[in-house]
């Protein structure tokens, strides 16, 4: 996910008018249809419970074995929450993706971030409070945005920054990257970017869900980038997005990843955008696919994740807020002596970004509303969650 761009991107089903009221029945709200799948349509008085969806694991694609069996979560070690815990390398854990900005027209201060992101790689950008500012490599068109002389001046300018290298690559109305040419960008960006600022942290871009065929395209990177360049890809941070949406070509969600020949992942449903559950279990799959490919321990950020789903399809203010305080409470506390950074006491994640501070074609999750630049509900709810930790 991104800033909006001229066109939609197909994440949420299209709206589909509903059939006319039969007499004596109960009116209910517009709804959502899957255009290509089969979301079940869902009225804007249902609050599901939060738990309670269930994600949809296909038998067999034309040439693929799919998942069919769902592990069970490991129980993660038990971290107790100092105040220490909420900070790392110096700053707050959580921070924030900018969607219109400029970040310095909101009040921020009180929800106590530590970083933020633009999907822009910037050479002198706002640092409001000395928010820490996370640059951003985009690949759109198999070049790299900006090129490599800029990206060497922009780290110059500001040492010891983290640079993302893609945003999504594995969507199609993202970065959209085969993963030949993914290998291939990454090693001209990180040349750069290393070549100017030796202490710069490097990070794969996120792809938008750890699901089994977004860890296959991952592992086709992987191979590519040794394949072209003789030596295993140089990752200084695991970088992901945790979103969970459906896996289907042609379907609402995040589609197939280039270069896949795949019609199916998993199926999500419209529900599981705000399922907890499947939340914890993608990042602990994960970390195990991390370990596997001789990345063990490493640093992990989730730098976009949230709810893109619009409140009448289910997800009013209290379950976003819920959710929100569900994924914090993961983050701070879920570690695995096996798995986890040994930098961090064992935890999986070391920073997390949520999706978004002002966004208008997203706006469930959004803290702050960009034309009036008031802080929302579901702000406040952050506010209200953050001011504890002392």
């Amino acid at each position: 996910m991104a800033p909006a761009s001229p066109t939609p991107e197909p994440l949420v089903p299209t709206r589909m008018p509903l059939p006319p009221t039969m007499p004596g029945s109960t009116p209910t709200a517009s709804a959502a249809v899957s255009t290509g799948a089969s979301a079940t349509p869902r009225a804007a008085t249902t609050v599901p419970p939060v738990h309670t969806a269930t994600a949809v694991f296909p038998g067999t694609t034309a040439t693929h074995q799919a998942m069919t069996t769902v592990t069970p979560l490991p129980t993660a070690t038990t971290v107790t929450v100092h105040a220490s815990r909420f900070t790392y390398q110096g700053r707050f854990r959580w921070g924030v993706g900018v969607a219109i900005g400029p970040i310095s027209r909101y009040n921020i201060d009180p929800l106590r971030l530590g970083w933020y992101l633009d999907w822009r790689a910037r050479a002198d950008p706002p640092r409001p409070g000395g928010l820490e500012y996370v640059q951003m490599v985009r690949l759109k068109g198999g070049v790299l945005q900006p090129n490599a002389e800029t990206l060497a001046a922009i780290a110059r300018a500001n040492p010891s920054s983290l640079w993302l290298v893609g945003n999504e690559p594995d969507v199609k109305w993202q970065d959209n990257v085969e993963p030949a040419a993914y290998a291939r960008l990454y090693h001209q960006a990180y040349t750069a970017i290393k070549g100017a600022d030796p202490t710069a942290r490097v990070a794969i871009g996120g792809v938008s869900q750890p699901t089994p065929l977004r860890m296959r395209y991952l592992e086709a990177v992987l191979a590519a980038y040794r394949e072209q360049f003789g030596a295993a890809m140089p990752v200084d941070v695991w970088n992901v997005h945790n979103f969970i949406l459906r896996e289907e070509r042609g379907s609402w969600g995040v589609d197939i990843p280039p270069g896949l020949p795949d019609d199916r992942g998993i199926l999500y449903e419209i529900d599981d955008s705000g399922n907890l559950e499947a939340f914890r279990r993608q990042i602990w799959d994960f970390r195990r696919w991390m370990a596997a490919q001789g990345y063990g321990g490493w640093p992990l950020i989730v730098s976009e994740y949230g709810i893109p789903m619009p409140e009448d399809y289910g997800f009013p203010l209290e379950r976003v807020v819920a959710f929100l305080r569900g994924t914090f409470e993961f983050f701070l506390t879920a570690a695995d002596p096996a798995l986890g950074d040994p930098a961090d006491d064992y935890r999986l994640v070391q920073r997390w970004c949520w999706y978004s501070l002002d966004d208008t074609t997203y706006p469930t999750g959004r803290l702050f509303d960009p034309q009036t630049g008031a802080m929302t509900a579901v702000g406040e709810g952050w506010v209200g969650m953050v001011a504890q930790w002392r």
